[in-house]
């Protein structure tokens, strides 16, 4: 059963220069830290904030979430927290009613594959988180299952649409680096323990039993960002730890933290670039940003964060001089130039909402889109990958799922 806010009403997108055209999102998991934040309040209610999407024809495409959860406290109140009309604890009920156009999901990774199968039969297009599956069979079976449903579907790939990686992209589209010789990543921060302070993170991501680890939750992003700005992954090399073994959960509760909380990495993509990722929640940060990728090229190198990307290139490169009897003199960071702002760049944009935009232009106008339920597999497999790696001491060739 579908529930109606008391009170809420769903509003038109502004203006009376333009028709609204509606389209219905069934969004599940929006009770978690990301549903709730990222794609619920700042992208499908920040969509309908600026007046829905623009389709360029005097139409502009209205979202209209329906909220689905487990717990129907948490999940009323969310609804009217942020005045959503409609809120249910019944999947089924929704996926049955022929209103609703996507289905969008956000659980945990344990329920994902499940829930998707059934939205996909129900012929729903379908939008979600990743990993999309515990295993590689489950993730391309759900991207065959959509395929012979002549459905929609799409996997969050945010980092792509960051302002620091799409100057990133910018210069690689442009020539800059030359021949790309190397990728070096550094993600991560220090979660507390959660005794004397409490954790930034829910304590599932820290037991195996659970799906946790940091290996499955980031290695389907570092797979697409390699693939889109340098080439596929063809070999990866992985070391795998659990540096902080017993932890804090929400209630106060000591328990043994089980899953990978950093993860080391060596991975050579097609045409010979080799990347190094660490990815830690057990270190302390000492750079710009939480995420950063260094870029060096035969004419030029960057260094990009989340916002900010700062180029050298080969014609103003220091010389430097290895002596380390005397102390260095140069400040190394002042000799590099900021990329600029530029508008195409989407300064200040959230990359949640620049995705969702699309995905949604993708369903409604059929829009190019390539960041499919193929791509989720692809992320799935490289991080199992990677934990095989760990597991066997060896490296591990990276192939196209399917084939």
């Amino acid at each position: 059963m579908t529930h109606r806010t008391a009170g809420a009403a769903g509003g038109k997108a502004g203006g009376a220069a333009r028709t609204a055209r509606t389209i219905r999102i069934a969004m599940n998991g929006v009770t978690g830290r990301m549903g709730h934040h990222q794609h619920l309040v700042r992208s499908v209610l920040a969509l309908r904030e600026q007046g829905g999407i623009d389709l360029g024809d005097g139409t502009a495409l209205w979202p209209e979430p329906v909220l689905v959860g487990r717990s129907e406290g948490r999940i009323r109140a969310l609804a009217e927290r942020y005045g959503v009309p409609e809120w249910s604890t019944d999947l089924d009920a929704v996926l049955a009613d022929p209103s609703v156009d996507v289905y969008f999901d956000a659980q945990i990774t344990a329920a994902r594959e499940a829930a998707l199968r059934k939205a996909i039969a129900a012929g729903k297009h379908v939008y979600c988180e990743k990993p999309t599956s515990l295993d590689v069979g489950g993730a391309l079976d759900l991207y065959q299952r959509a395929r012979r449903a002549g459905v929609k579907h799409g996997v969050v790939q945010d980092k792509l649409f960051l302002p620091g990686l799409r100057k990133l992209k910018r210069l690689v589209d442009g020539g800059f680096f030359g021949r790309v010789l190397s990728v070096r990543g550094e993600f991560g921060y220090w979660v507390f323990e959660g005794d004397w302070q409490p954790a930034q993170r829910p304590s599932w991501n820290y037991r195996e039993a659970d799906d946790g680890g940091i290996t499955a939750d980031m290695f389907p992003h570092w797979e697409y960002v390699l693939r889109e700005l340098f080439g596929p992954v063809r070999s990866v090399q992985a070391h795998l730890a659990t540096h902080i073994p017993r932890r804090w959960d929400e209630r106060g509760e000591p328990y043994e933290a089980t899953a990978d909380d950093a993860v080391y990495a060596i991975l050579e993509l097609e045409g010979g670039v080799v990347a190094q990722l660490n990815s830690s929640w057990a270190v302390r940060v000492h750079r710009d940003e939480l995420l950063e990728f260094q870029v060096d090229g035969t004419e030029g190198s960057a260094v990009a964060g989340l916002r900010s990307c700062r180029v050298q290139h080969r014609s103003v490169t220091p010389r430097p001089v290895w002596n380390p009897d005397q102390p260095a003199t140069g400040d190394f960071r002042a000799q590099w130039q900021e990329v600029p702002d530029n508008e195409d760049d989407g300064a200040g944009a959230n990359a949640f909402k620049a995705q969702w935009e699309l995905f949604l232009r993708h369903v409604v106008l059929d829009e190019p889109w390539r960041f499919d339920l193929l791509a989720g597999a692809r992320g799935v497999e490289l991080g199992l990958l990677a934990r095989m790696s760990a597991a066997d001491g060896r490296r591990m060739d990276v192939g196209e799922p399917g084939r």
